[in-house]
């Protein structure tokens, strides 16, 4: 800055105590030194409180706003702190709209480094994604093409285990789509009743062969004709459940026990998804539900999936004025729960 306080404190203290000087010289008989006098009183006083009022009303809150902008333009917001609440009021509010201009500004900033983050990680997931199937179906493809085709021994089960890997392909592109859409909004969940019980017993027949093989049993806390309720979107909640138990029967060690509770909250349904399984570590717990993220990846990629159900479980529960929640202990199990509001039939 140009003018600091000081200077101008002293510009208009001088100018202070030449106007007093000049007043005091219109009476007569004055002695010489009582003009010295009065001038170094009236310019010192003056100055000290020119200087006070001036320093702490307005360019201290100068200075800060001054340092504000170097800190914008300089692209370094971080440091930036609220107002201290002295200073003129209009100054004060130039300010506080200042910092609220900047730190809104570092939230954006933050976010979109967040972004960028996230969108690299993304894309290099999708790509290792995509490439697996890709690779292992074009190996097939290109094995027969060389002349295998000729092996009729070989011939089915490199086309059998191609057309596997495509069908891989295609669900992991189907999941995209479906996460995309949700991220978007562009699916609208249509809610109705549906009956949990006749549901889920449902999903147990359908997986009871998958179950078996490894010894699981298949637990609810209700009987199969039981009529429990809940206003919701059959087919998500549906594929919510089905996601859900997948994962616990696909990751519980033999002869365990996969067991689903829907538990009376008064106005809402809870649902809860327990197994006996290798459980989740603690540092993983708020990560398992991102895109493609996988705790175990050596057993997760050996088990099969896309690494999207989870993620996708998380959007529908969420578009269903819900959280899903998780606690798990390594070694000994996990638990997903969610809930969903009653059916009061009018």
């Amino acid at each position: 800055m140009l003018l600091n306080s000081r200077g101008l404190s002293l510009i208009l203290s001088g100018c202070i105590a030449a106007i007093v000087l000049g007043s005091l010289m219109l009476l007569p008989d004055i002695p010489n030194y009582a003009y010295w006098l009065v001038f170094f009183i009236s310019f010192g006083t003056g100055y000290i409180l020119i200087n006070i009022v001036l320093e702490f009303l307005f360019f201290k809150e100068l200075r800060s706003i001054y340092n504000m902008f170097e800190q914008i333009r300089a692209n370094d917001l971080s440091q930036l702190e609220p107002n201290k609440k002295y200073g003129h009021s209009s100054i004060i509010q130039i300010h506080e709209e200042i910092y609220a201009y900047a730190h809104g500004k570092q939230s954006e900033i933050e976010e979109l480094k967040q972004l960028a983050k996230f969108r690299r990680q993304f894309l290099a997931d999708v790509s290792h994604e995509l490439k697996t199937p890709i690779f292992a179906a074009q190996g097939f493809v290109h094995t027969l093409l060389d002349g295998a085709i000729d092996d009729k021994k070989n011939r089915m089960k490199f086309l059998k285990r191609a057309a596997k890997n495509l069908d891989g392909l295609d669900m992991l592109v189907q999941d995209l789509l479906t996460v995309s859409h949700m991220e978007a909004g562009d699916i609208t969940m249509h809610l109705e009743p549906v009956n949990l019980c006749e549901m889920i017993f449902e999903i147990f027949d359908q997986m009871e062969n998958n179950a078996q093989k490894t010894d699981i049993t298949l637990k609810m806390n209700h009987e199969r004709d039981e009529i429990i309720k809940v206003k919701a979107d059959e087919q998500r909640i549906y594929q919510v459940l089905v996601n859900l138990i997948t994962n616990a029967i696909k990751y519980s060690d033999e002869g365990g026990v996969v067991e689903v509770s829907v538990v009376d909250l008064g106005e809402r349904q809870q649902v809860i998804v327990k197994d006996t399984g290798i459980g989740i570590p603690p540092e993983h717990l708020n990560r398992i539900f991102e895109r493609f993220y996988r705790v175990d990846k050596s057993r997760a990629r050996a088990i099969g999936g896309t690494g999207l159900g989870l993620s996708i479980v998380k959007h529908i529960v969420e578009a269903h004025d819900s959280d899903i929640h998780v606690k798990s202990t390594p070694g000994e199990g996990s638990e997903f729960s969610f809930e969903l509001d009653k059916y009061i039939a009018q």
